[in-house]
Protein backbone atom coordinates (compact mmCIF):
# COMPACT_ATOMS: atom_id res chain seq x y z
CA UNK A 1 0.00 0.00 0.00
CA UNK A 2 2.97 2.24 0.59
CA UNK A 3 3.68 2.11 -3.14
CA UNK A 4 0.14 3.28 -4.02
CA UNK A 5 0.39 6.16 -1.55
CA UNK A 6 3.78 7.18 -2.96
CA UNK A 7 2.48 7.19 -6.59
CA UNK A 8 -0.66 9.08 -5.58
CA UNK A 9 1.44 11.71 -3.84
CA UNK A 10 3.86 11.91 -6.78
CA UNK A 11 1.10 12.60 -9.36
CA UNK A 12 -1.20 14.53 -7.03
CA UNK A 13 -4.15 12.16 -7.46
CA UNK A 14 -6.19 9.96 -5.15
CA UNK A 15 -5.26 6.41 -4.20
CA UNK A 16 -8.60 5.22 -5.62
CA UNK A 17 -7.49 6.43 -9.06
CA UNK A 18 -4.26 4.40 -8.76
CA UNK A 19 -6.19 1.28 -7.67
CA UNK A 20 -8.62 1.68 -10.59
CA UNK A 21 -5.69 1.92 -12.98
CA UNK A 22 -4.11 -1.25 -11.59
CA UNK A 23 -7.38 -3.13 -11.99
CA UNK A 24 -7.76 -1.95 -15.61
CA UNK A 25 -4.26 -3.17 -16.40
CA UNK A 26 -5.23 -6.64 -15.17
CA UNK A 27 -8.37 -6.71 -17.35
CA UNK A 28 -8.51 -7.65 -21.05
CA UNK A 29 -8.05 -4.82 -23.53
CA UNK A 30 -11.43 -3.16 -24.09
CA UNK A 31 -10.27 0.06 -25.75
CA UNK A 32 -10.91 0.18 -29.52
CA UNK A 33 -7.78 0.45 -31.65
CA UNK A 34 -8.74 3.86 -32.98
CA UNK A 35 -9.26 5.36 -29.50
CA UNK A 36 -6.85 6.49 -26.79
CA UNK A 37 -9.27 5.87 -23.94
CA UNK A 38 -12.51 4.10 -23.14
CA UNK A 39 -15.79 5.65 -24.19
CA UNK A 40 -16.91 8.29 -21.73
CA UNK A 41 -13.42 9.47 -20.86
CA UNK A 42 -12.34 13.08 -21.04
CA UNK A 43 -14.38 16.26 -20.75
CA UNK A 44 -17.96 16.29 -21.92
CA UNK A 45 -18.64 17.98 -25.25
CA UNK A 46 -19.87 21.54 -24.99
CA UNK A 47 -23.06 20.65 -26.87
CA UNK A 48 -23.86 17.92 -24.30
CA UNK A 49 -22.65 19.93 -21.31
CA UNK A 50 -24.79 22.97 -22.15
CA UNK A 51 -28.09 21.46 -23.20
CA UNK A 52 -29.61 24.87 -23.91
CA UNK A 53 -26.89 25.94 -26.39
CA UNK A 54 -28.82 24.50 -29.33
CA UNK A 55 -31.89 26.58 -28.50
CA UNK A 56 -29.71 29.70 -28.34
CA UNK A 57 -28.13 28.75 -31.66
CA UNK A 58 -31.53 28.32 -33.34
CA UNK A 59 -32.72 31.67 -31.97
CA UNK A 60 -29.69 33.33 -33.62
CA UNK A 61 -30.34 31.59 -36.94
CA UNK A 62 -34.01 32.57 -36.81
CA UNK A 63 -33.02 36.23 -37.01
CA UNK A 64 -30.63 35.65 -39.94
CA UNK A 65 -32.38 33.02 -42.05
CA UNK A 66 -34.11 33.05 -45.41
CA UNK A 67 -35.88 30.17 -47.10
CA UNK A 68 -38.12 28.76 -49.78
CA UNK A 69 -41.73 29.90 -49.22
CA UNK A 70 -42.93 26.72 -50.97
CA UNK A 71 -40.78 24.37 -48.89
CA UNK A 72 -40.21 25.19 -45.22
CA UNK A 73 -37.44 22.58 -44.96
CA UNK A 74 -35.20 24.60 -47.29
CA UNK A 75 -33.45 27.32 -45.31
CA UNK A 76 -30.19 29.20 -45.62
CA UNK A 77 -28.24 31.79 -43.66
CA UNK A 78 -25.69 34.42 -44.58
CA UNK A 79 -23.82 34.17 -41.26
CA UNK A 80 -20.25 32.86 -41.13
CA UNK A 81 -19.04 30.44 -38.43
CA UNK A 82 -17.03 33.28 -36.85
CA UNK A 83 -20.07 35.55 -36.70
CA UNK A 84 -22.24 32.80 -35.23
CA UNK A 85 -19.58 32.24 -32.56
CA UNK A 86 -19.63 35.95 -31.66
CA UNK A 87 -23.42 35.97 -31.39
CA UNK A 88 -23.35 32.86 -29.19
CA UNK A 89 -20.74 34.54 -26.96
CA UNK A 90 -23.17 37.44 -26.47
CA UNK A 91 -25.67 34.89 -25.15
CA UNK A 92 -23.13 33.47 -22.71
CA UNK A 93 -21.71 30.59 -24.75
CA UNK A 94 -18.07 31.10 -25.63
CA UNK A 95 -17.37 28.40 -28.21
CA UNK A 96 -14.96 27.70 -31.05
CA UNK A 97 -15.82 27.59 -34.75
CA UNK A 98 -15.61 23.81 -34.56
CA UNK A 99 -18.53 23.77 -32.09
CA UNK A 100 -20.47 26.08 -34.42
CA UNK A 101 -19.90 23.63 -37.27
CA UNK A 102 -21.20 20.80 -35.10
CA UNK A 103 -24.31 22.83 -34.29
CA UNK A 104 -24.86 23.50 -37.99
CA UNK A 105 -24.51 19.81 -38.77
CA UNK A 106 -26.84 18.89 -35.90
CA UNK A 107 -29.53 21.11 -37.44
CA UNK A 108 -28.96 19.84 -41.03
CA UNK A 109 -27.17 22.94 -42.32
CA UNK A 110 -24.58 21.92 -44.93
CA UNK A 111 -22.48 24.25 -47.09
CA UNK A 112 -23.73 23.87 -50.66
CA UNK A 113 -23.75 25.66 -53.98
CA UNK A 114 -26.99 26.50 -55.73
CA UNK A 115 -27.70 24.08 -58.60
CA UNK A 116 -28.92 25.30 -61.96
CA UNK A 117 -31.60 22.63 -62.41
CA UNK A 118 -34.93 24.48 -62.60
CA UNK A 119 -36.02 25.34 -66.13
CA UNK A 120 -36.72 29.04 -66.69
CA UNK A 121 -39.65 28.14 -68.94
CA UNK A 122 -41.31 25.26 -70.71
CA UNK A 123 -42.99 24.13 -73.90
CA UNK A 124 -46.09 22.05 -74.45
CA UNK A 125 -44.16 19.67 -76.73
CA UNK A 126 -41.11 19.38 -74.50
CA UNK A 127 -41.54 15.71 -73.55
CA UNK A 128 -42.61 14.74 -77.05
CA UNK A 129 -39.33 16.09 -78.47
CA UNK A 130 -37.30 14.29 -75.83
CA UNK A 131 -39.02 11.02 -76.79
CA UNK A 132 -38.36 11.78 -80.46
CA UNK A 133 -34.65 12.41 -79.80
CA UNK A 134 -34.41 9.16 -77.82
CA UNK A 135 -35.92 7.20 -80.72
CA UNK A 136 -33.63 8.87 -83.26
CA UNK A 137 -30.54 8.09 -81.20
CA UNK A 138 -31.54 4.44 -80.94
CA UNK A 139 -32.20 4.18 -84.69
CA UNK A 140 -28.92 5.84 -85.71
CA UNK A 141 -26.86 3.83 -83.25
CA UNK A 142 -28.41 0.56 -84.44
CA UNK A 143 -27.67 1.51 -88.07
CA UNK A 144 -24.03 2.39 -87.29
CA UNK A 145 -24.53 6.05 -88.13
CA UNK A 146 -22.90 8.79 -86.02
CA UNK A 147 -24.82 10.55 -83.25
CA UNK A 148 -23.10 13.88 -82.54
CA UNK A 149 -23.97 16.31 -79.77
CA UNK A 150 -23.10 19.90 -80.78
CA UNK A 151 -22.77 23.13 -78.84
CA UNK A 152 -20.53 26.16 -78.38
CA UNK A 153 -18.88 26.45 -74.97
CA UNK A 154 -18.65 29.84 -73.25
CA UNK A 155 -16.30 32.26 -74.99
CA UNK A 156 -12.96 32.91 -73.31
CA UNK A 157 -10.80 36.04 -73.43
CA UNK A 158 -7.17 35.46 -74.40
CA UNK A 159 -4.56 37.49 -72.51
CA UNK A 160 -3.14 38.22 -69.08
CA UNK A 161 -6.57 38.36 -67.44
CA UNK A 162 -7.90 36.90 -64.19
CA UNK A 163 -9.77 33.59 -64.29
CA UNK A 164 -11.60 31.82 -61.45
CA UNK A 165 -9.92 28.84 -59.85
CA UNK A 166 -6.78 27.98 -57.88
CA UNK A 167 -3.64 26.26 -59.13
CA UNK A 168 -0.34 25.17 -57.58
CA UNK A 169 2.41 27.70 -58.31
CA UNK A 170 5.92 28.41 -57.03
CA UNK A 171 5.23 32.16 -57.12
CA UNK A 172 2.18 34.40 -57.29
CA UNK A 173 0.82 34.86 -60.80
CA UNK A 174 0.05 38.53 -61.47
CA UNK A 175 -2.62 39.59 -63.95
CA UNK A 176 -4.38 42.84 -64.84
CA UNK A 177 -6.41 44.32 -61.98
CA UNK A 178 -9.42 44.65 -64.31
CA UNK A 179 -11.04 42.20 -66.72
CA UNK A 180 -11.95 44.67 -69.45
CA UNK A 181 -12.32 43.02 -72.89
CA UNK A 182 -10.19 45.85 -74.28
CA UNK A 183 -7.22 44.40 -72.36
CA UNK A 184 -7.60 41.02 -74.07
CA UNK A 185 -5.39 40.00 -76.96
CA UNK A 186 -8.17 38.02 -78.58
CA UNK A 187 -11.22 35.83 -78.05
CA UNK A 188 -11.65 32.06 -78.17
CA UNK A 189 -14.92 30.50 -79.36
CA UNK A 190 -14.85 26.76 -78.52
CA UNK A 191 -17.35 25.13 -80.90
CA UNK A 192 -17.55 21.50 -79.82
CA UNK A 193 -18.81 18.21 -81.25
CA UNK A 194 -19.20 15.14 -79.02
CA UNK A 195 -19.45 11.61 -80.41
CA UNK A 196 -21.76 9.94 -77.87
CA UNK A 197 -20.80 6.39 -78.85
CA UNK A 198 -17.02 6.82 -79.04
CA UNK A 199 -16.93 9.17 -76.02
CA UNK A 200 -14.74 11.60 -77.94
CA UNK A 201 -15.03 15.38 -78.13
CA UNK A 202 -13.71 17.63 -80.90
CA UNK A 203 -13.18 21.27 -79.95
CA UNK A 204 -12.66 23.76 -82.77
CA UNK A 205 -11.41 27.03 -81.26
CA UNK A 206 -12.51 29.97 -83.34
CA UNK A 207 -10.62 33.24 -83.09
CA UNK A 208 -13.40 35.35 -84.60
CA UNK A 209 -17.16 35.05 -84.00
CA UNK A 210 -19.71 32.33 -83.36
CA UNK A 211 -21.69 32.31 -86.62
CA UNK A 212 -23.62 29.68 -88.57
CA UNK A 213 -20.79 29.56 -91.09
CA UNK A 214 -18.28 28.83 -88.31
CA UNK A 215 -20.59 26.15 -86.91
CA UNK A 216 -20.83 24.40 -90.29
CA UNK A 217 -17.08 24.76 -90.89
CA UNK A 218 -16.55 23.05 -87.54
CA UNK A 219 -18.83 20.17 -88.54
CA UNK A 220 -17.08 19.96 -91.91
CA UNK A 221 -13.66 19.73 -90.22
CA UNK A 222 -14.91 16.96 -87.94
CA UNK A 223 -16.23 14.95 -90.88
CA UNK A 224 -13.10 15.19 -93.02
CA UNK A 225 -10.72 14.66 -90.07
CA UNK A 226 -12.53 12.03 -88.00
CA UNK A 227 -16.07 11.25 -89.13
CA UNK A 228 -15.40 9.64 -92.52
CA UNK A 229 -12.63 7.52 -90.95
CA UNK A 230 -14.77 6.25 -88.08
CA UNK A 231 -17.99 5.91 -90.11
CA UNK A 232 -16.99 5.04 -93.71
CA UNK A 233 -20.37 3.36 -94.36
CA UNK A 234 -22.48 6.14 -92.82
CA UNK A 235 -25.63 7.08 -94.73
CA UNK A 236 -26.74 9.88 -92.43
CA UNK A 237 -25.46 12.02 -89.54
CA UNK A 238 -27.62 12.93 -86.54
CA UNK A 239 -26.74 16.26 -84.90
CA UNK A 240 -28.25 17.05 -81.50
CA UNK A 241 -28.12 20.78 -80.75
CA UNK A 242 -29.78 23.67 -78.97
CA UNK A 243 -32.32 25.84 -80.70
CA UNK A 244 -30.42 29.13 -80.48
CA UNK A 245 -27.05 30.70 -81.15
CA UNK A 246 -25.12 29.96 -84.32
CA UNK A 247 -27.33 26.95 -85.12
CA UNK A 248 -30.68 28.59 -84.42
CA UNK A 249 -33.77 26.55 -85.27
CA UNK A 250 -35.55 29.74 -86.38
CA UNK A 251 -32.97 31.26 -88.72
CA UNK A 252 -32.62 30.13 -92.32
CA UNK A 253 -29.01 31.31 -92.56
CA UNK A 254 -27.97 28.18 -90.63
CA UNK A 255 -30.05 26.00 -92.94
CA UNK A 256 -28.41 27.66 -95.95
CA UNK A 257 -24.90 26.93 -94.63
CA UNK A 258 -25.99 23.42 -93.65
CA UNK A 259 -27.30 22.82 -97.18
CA UNK A 260 -23.94 23.87 -98.64
CA UNK A 261 -22.15 21.50 -96.25
CA UNK A 262 -24.35 18.55 -97.18
CA UNK A 263 -23.90 19.24 -100.90
CA UNK A 264 -20.12 19.12 -100.37
CA UNK A 265 -19.80 15.96 -98.27
CA UNK A 266 -22.60 14.09 -100.06
CA UNK A 267 -24.25 12.69 -96.90
CA UNK A 268 -27.55 13.80 -95.43
CA UNK A 269 -27.54 15.49 -92.04
CA UNK A 270 -30.51 15.22 -89.72
CA UNK A 271 -30.97 17.98 -87.14
CA UNK A 272 -32.78 17.48 -83.83
CA UNK A 273 -33.01 20.64 -81.73
CA UNK A 274 -33.63 20.51 -78.01
CA UNK A 275 -36.75 22.45 -76.92
CA UNK A 276 -36.37 25.89 -75.32
CA UNK A 277 -34.90 25.95 -71.77
CA UNK A 278 -33.66 22.33 -72.00
CA UNK A 279 -30.10 22.75 -73.28
CA UNK A 280 -28.72 21.22 -70.05
CA UNK A 281 -30.01 17.83 -71.26
CA UNK A 282 -27.79 17.95 -74.32
CA UNK A 283 -25.18 15.19 -73.63
CA UNK A 284 -22.26 17.52 -74.33
CA UNK A 285 -23.33 19.78 -71.46
CA UNK A 286 -22.69 17.23 -68.73
CA UNK A 287 -20.26 14.76 -70.35
CA UNK A 288 -17.74 17.21 -71.83
CA UNK A 289 -18.05 20.86 -70.82
CA UNK A 290 -17.64 20.43 -67.01
CA UNK A 291 -14.40 18.50 -67.55
CA UNK A 292 -12.98 21.09 -69.95
CA UNK A 293 -13.94 23.81 -67.45
CA UNK A 294 -12.05 21.94 -64.73
CA UNK A 295 -8.95 21.69 -66.93
CA UNK A 296 -9.03 25.44 -67.64
CA UNK A 297 -9.82 26.45 -64.05
CA UNK A 298 -7.38 29.04 -62.72
CA UNK A 299 -5.19 28.90 -65.83
CA UNK A 300 -4.27 32.21 -67.48
CA UNK A 301 -5.04 31.76 -71.18
CA UNK A 302 -2.06 33.58 -72.64
CA UNK A 303 -2.66 32.29 -76.18
CA UNK A 304 -5.00 30.18 -78.31
CA UNK A 305 -2.27 27.54 -78.60
CA UNK A 306 -1.95 27.28 -74.81
CA UNK A 307 -5.73 26.94 -74.49
CA UNK A 308 -5.70 24.19 -77.13
CA UNK A 309 -2.99 22.30 -75.23
CA UNK A 310 -4.99 22.49 -72.00
CA UNK A 311 -8.21 21.33 -73.63
CA UNK A 312 -6.47 18.33 -75.20
CA UNK A 313 -5.37 17.20 -71.73
CA UNK A 314 -8.99 16.82 -70.63
CA UNK A 315 -9.93 13.28 -69.66
CA UNK A 316 -12.22 11.37 -67.30
CA UNK A 317 -12.31 8.00 -65.56
CA UNK A 318 -14.89 6.97 -68.15
CA UNK A 319 -12.23 7.41 -70.87
CA UNK A 320 -13.24 10.71 -72.47
CA UNK A 321 -10.79 11.87 -75.15
CA UNK A 322 -10.67 15.46 -76.41
CA UNK A 323 -9.09 16.74 -79.62
CA UNK A 324 -8.72 20.42 -80.43
CA UNK A 325 -8.00 22.63 -83.44
CA UNK A 326 -7.66 26.39 -83.99
CA UNK A 327 -9.70 28.20 -86.67
CA UNK A 328 -8.09 31.52 -87.64
CA UNK A 329 -10.68 32.36 -90.27
CA UNK A 330 -12.53 35.68 -89.79
CA UNK A 331 -16.30 35.19 -89.93
CA UNK A 332 -18.72 37.84 -91.07
CA UNK A 333 -21.79 38.72 -89.02
CA UNK A 334 -25.11 39.98 -90.34
CA UNK A 335 -25.19 37.71 -93.39
CA UNK A 336 -28.53 37.33 -95.15
CA UNK A 337 -30.13 34.33 -96.82
CA UNK A 338 -29.72 34.48 -100.61
CA UNK A 339 -32.83 35.27 -102.61
CA UNK A 340 -34.82 32.21 -103.60
CA UNK A 341 -33.20 29.85 -101.07
CA UNK A 342 -36.42 29.01 -99.26
CA UNK A 343 -38.06 27.96 -102.52
CA UNK A 344 -35.14 25.87 -103.78
CA UNK A 345 -33.66 24.49 -100.56
CA UNK A 346 -33.33 20.76 -100.07
CA UNK A 347 -34.36 20.87 -96.43
CA UNK A 348 -37.15 18.43 -95.56
CA UNK A 349 -39.07 19.17 -92.36
CA UNK A 350 -40.62 16.36 -90.35
CA UNK A 351 -44.41 16.32 -90.12
CA UNK A 352 -44.11 15.84 -86.35
CA UNK A 353 -42.54 18.77 -84.46
CA UNK A 354 -41.22 20.27 -87.69
CA UNK A 355 -39.84 23.35 -85.96
CA UNK A 356 -37.14 21.21 -84.32
CA UNK A 357 -36.65 18.31 -86.72
CA UNK A 358 -35.50 18.39 -90.34
CA UNK A 359 -33.07 16.77 -92.77
CA UNK A 360 -30.67 18.41 -95.23
CA UNK A 361 -30.59 16.25 -98.39
CA UNK A 362 -27.59 16.05 -100.79
CA UNK A 363 -28.24 16.97 -104.41
CA UNK A 364 -27.48 13.41 -105.57
CA UNK A 365 -30.57 12.13 -103.74
CA UNK A 366 -34.04 12.55 -105.22
CA UNK A 367 -36.54 14.19 -102.93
Amino acid sequence: MAGISYIAQLFSCSRNTIRRGINELKEKAIIPKKRDRKAGGGRKQTIKKHTDINDAFLSILKEHTAGDPMDETKKWTNLTCAKMGCLLAEKGFKVSRNIVRKLLKKNDYVKRKALKKKAAGGHVNRNAQFENISQLRALYTAAGNPVISVDTKKKELIGNLFRDGKIYTTQTVEVYDHDFPSLAEGVAVPHTLYDTERNEAYVNIGTSRDTSEFSCDSIRHWWYTYGNLYYPLATSILLLMDGGGSNSSRHYIFKQDLQALVAEIGIEIRIAHYPPYTSKWNPIEHRVFPHITRELSGMILISHVFMKELIEKTTTKAGLKVFACIFNKVYETGRKVVEGFKESMRIVFDKHLRQWNYVAIPEAVNL
